[in-house]
């Protein structure tokens, strides 16, 4: 099996040939960008398995690169900051990076955290493929095959984080799902990213399926232990 094609978004250059030497020396393909634009037209041009994202770029930042990228897919990011103080930001609610590395980094860490956070991606396609049955609940036709969700007779894609995590859901639809069991299955046991991450995925979900999502019908929380989906009555 071929390793994953990485995409770095780094304005330093010493930090993105560094970064390009050291990917390569691991088995990756690297394609890098200079600037948030060109990260952005790279991406959609040659796609990516995982972006490593500087967040202080010229022009395009990195947080609107990100948010660009998030639009249209469910590719994982790693934010990369010279700042300690910012990475609540990075992977709280405004966010939700799917983990982050503070400058200066070692490359051994670095190298870790990518094929761990490539780990579980591959995981959460497999969990999402071990399940073939359609569920239907609260009026929504959710198809794992497919990565859809229907509702009204409207036909929907998800990426497959949401997907997963709704598919999650609507399989325990009525139980309170605490936080730790949803990121365990979603995000795979060795997550150790901020579980404000769920929160984020939670909020994304929210928008495509309840009538108002700043006061949700179907999508619970239970403060201080997690999520349920609550079919209506």
């Amino acid at each position: 099996m071929s390793e994953a094609h990485i995409l770095v978004v780094e304005d330093e250059e010493s930090y993105r040939d560094s970064l390009k030497y050291l990917l390569t020396r691991e088995g990756f393909t690297v394609s890098t960008a200079d600037t948030g634009t060109r990260g952005v037209e790279l991406f959609q041009r040659e796609g990516a398995d995982l972006v490593l994202l500087d967040l202080m770029l010229p022009g395009l930042s990195g947080t609107e690169v990100f948010r660009v990228i998030k639009d249209r897919s469910d590719v994982p990011v790693i934010m990369v900051t010279a700042k300690d103080d910012q990475v609540d930001k990075i992977i709280g609610l405004e966010l939700g990076a799917d983990d982050y590395v503070t400058k200066p980094y070692s490359g051994r860490e670095l190298v870790a955290r990518v094929r761990s956070v490539l780990k579980r991606t591959a995981a959460a396609y497999d969990a999402i493929g071990d399940e073939p049955t359609r569920v239907t609940v609260a009026g929504l036709t959710i198809d794992p095959e497919r990565l859809t969700m229907q509702r009204d007779g409207q036909t929907t894609s998800l990426p497959p984080k949401e997907f997963g995590l709704l598919l999650l859901l609507a399989q325990n639809a009525g139980r309170v799902l605490p936080r730790q069991v949803i990121i365990d299955r979603v995000w795979g046991a060795d997550y150790y990213g901020d579980t404000k991450t769920l929160d984020v995925h939670i909020k994304r979900l929210r928008a495509r399926i309840e009538a108002d999502p700043h006061h949700p019908m179907l999508i619970q929380t239970v403060r201080g232990v997690g999520y349920t989906l609550e079919p209506p009555v």
